[in-house]
């Protein structure tokens, strides 16, 4: 316990971007605050409030205002503060300075609402909290829950203390940011209609790390609101991660209303919020009403509705890219490529230790124009590692280079296998002919690539035994990719998206047997041809496309008429 306690005052001590520190501003406060119903119109002292990681007390603060207007409105002659208004409020903060310097604030907010000195102390005694979140002891249940949790990545958080997490939390899955835990536990602190209301990055709600988290909002809880503020002004400094506002109540699911990138004023928000709560809205801009975004597990499409009725149709009649016969995977990852890649003809190994390269960069104007690299293949044809013993040059290479290679976790964990790529490499890839698509691009970038090279891990590629792949090229340049794509990835600055296997093997796609033979051929010059609006009029033609449908891709496409990718 030593040990985890000395991780905690570690992150206790660090500073702003370690911690994950993003400060909102007042009136994206005060919106939030709107949202879950924390008004002064209501006895607030008999409510709970609680803020996970009160900071500089951006949140606190408005919220302690709030309570103290609304205990003036509501108590008799006999009130006494430090007995009403000690369970009203808990706030917790683990870095040490915020914790001192918003306790001081609070002292004078208090004091200013004349609150006396020691009253003020006892109140604050009850309310603060000066440790960990995920670790504090917290019997109370709370109605309402707001905040900005840390935005904070695994590998700077201590190995004991995130061993402790994973321990405690079952939604801290795979590459979780903190604030995955941070909603786990403040969904599981509500009380019976209570909500929390924070605004945080939207990756969960779409990625693979969120899964596990959405799984448990849907089966006990429902997502009232939820609000897109990426591009918007909504906090103090500027962010990388892409925010959003989510209201999620602990009562049964029904329909959310949603709304897209407000303005971030006073008078906006105030409006939005009024709108957004009432009893019934107007549909349209700037709002909207959905039902049936919690399926499990399953990604959040929180836009684009009438993409999302023809995106289901299609799913509802075809198979999936891999129940149709193809195969998705990503390229290798050595965990050293200073010292695995190089130029093909400059790795100082044997000629069948070595294999040519294809990478990102070798993709230009929609084919592959190789640039020479290389990558060592430490593998036999059977998958297994070669003998070192057996290659002397690929034994003195690494040998070399044992220092790198050694510092990768792959190697620490199995010390006669140091020299093992982090992914296996299965040559007969090289020689299969296959498409190969990059993660980040604005549109789909297929590219058709008839078997000479080893994709790189930047690169997703597809195989198959069944479908022409060329055809295939054809159809995944069409509009029904970008519209599967933009549904379920999560999206970067700039517009850009990523065509991770994840996304990619949620693409559905007509048997081959089933397409036609004059399609087919079609299909295949489209594809030669890079012709971007043949591909998507024999795509609407294969997946019989109303006329409503193809106007629906093409209103979202802005046209679609393309000749180049």
């Amino acid at each position: 316990m030593d040990r985890l306690q000395a991780a905690v005052d570690l992150l206790a001590a660090a500073g702003i971007e370690e911690r994950g520190a993003v400060f909102t501003k007042r009136e994206v406060v005060e919106f939030i605050l709107d949202l879950t119903e924390y008004k002064t119109a209501a006895a607030l002292h008999k409510k709970r409030l609680l803020e996970p990681s009160f900071g500089e007390g951006a949140f606190l603060l408005v919220a302690v205002e709030r309570l103290l207007d609304s205990y003036k409105a509501h108590i008799t002659k006999k009130a006494n503060p430090a007995i009403d208004l000690k369970d009203a409020i808990r706030a917790i903060e683990l870095h040490h300075e915020s914790f001192n310097e918003t306790r001081l604030k609070l002292h004078q907010l208090l004091r200013e609402n004349g609150i006396a000195s020691a009253a003020a102390e006892k109140i604050l005694d009850a309310w603060l909290i000066q440790g960990d979140y995920l670790l504090a002891d917290l019997p109370l249940q709370f109605s309402h829950i707001v905040g900005n949790p840390p935005y904070v990545r695994q590998e700077l958080i201590p190995d004991i203390l995130i061993s402790e997490y994973r321990h405690r939390y079952d939604t801290l899955y795979d590459r979780a940011d903190l604030y995955i835990p941070f909603i786990e536990r403040s969904l599981k602190l509500l009380n019976l209609k209570g909500s929390v209301g924070f605004i945080c990055s939207d990756r969960w709600m779409k990625n693979r790390y969120g899964g596990p988290l959405r799984q448990m909002i849907a089966k006990g809880y429902h997502l009232k609101y939820y609000v897109d503020m990426v591009d918007t002004d909504a906090f103090h400094s500027e962010v990388s991660a892409y925010p959003a506002i989510t209201v999620i109540s602990r009562e049964p699911a029904g329909t959310t209303r949603l709304a897209h990138r407000p303005q971030v004023d006073k008078k906006t928000l105030v409006k939005l919020a009024r709108g957004m709560r009432g009893r019934t809205i107007k549909l349209g801009n700037p709002i909207h009403e959905i039902s049936g975004i919690m399926r499990g597990n399953e990604p959040w499409v929180l836009e684009s509705f009438d993409e999302l009725a023809v995106l289901r149709r299609i799913e509802g009649s075809f198979p999936t890219l891999e129940d149709a016969g193809c195969e998705v995977g990503i390229g290798v990852a050595t965990g050293a490529d200073k010292v695995y890649v190089g130029k093909y003809d400059e790795l100082d190994v044997e000629n069948d230790c070595k294999l040519p390269l294809v990478m990102t960069k070798d993709i230009r104007g929609g084919k592959v124009e190789w640039q020479g690299m290389g990558v060592i293949n430490p593998f036999t044809e059977h998958g297994e590692l070669v003998s070192l013993k057996k290659y002397p040059k690929l034994a003195a290479y690494l040998n070399r280079n044992k220092a790198v290679v050694c510092k990768r976790n792959v190697a620490k964990r199995n010390n006669e296998r140091w020299y093992r790529t982090i992914d296996r490499v299965y040559p007969k890839l090289t020689y299969t002919p296959k498409l190969l698509i990059p993660d980040i691009k604005g549109e789909a970038n297929i590219v058709y690539e008839n078997g000479k090279y080893y994709p790189h891990h930047n690169l997703y590629y597809i195989t198959s035994e069944v479908w022409d792949l060329k055809a295939l090229q054809a159809v995944l340049l069409s509009d029904i990719t970008r519209l599967c794509i933009t549904t379920y990835s999560t999206k970067m600055r700039g517009g850009y998206l990523r065509f991770q296997a994840q996304y990619l093997r949620r693409i559905h796609i007509p048997r081959w047997q089933d397409v036609p033979e004059d399609i087919r051929s079609r299909l295949i010059v489209a594809a030669e041809q890079r012709n971007i609006a043949a591909c998507n009029a024999l795509t609407y033609q294969l997946y019989n496309l109303s006329a409503e449908e193809r106007a629906i891709l093409n209103r979202s496409d802005g046209g679609g008429e393309t000749n180049a990718a």
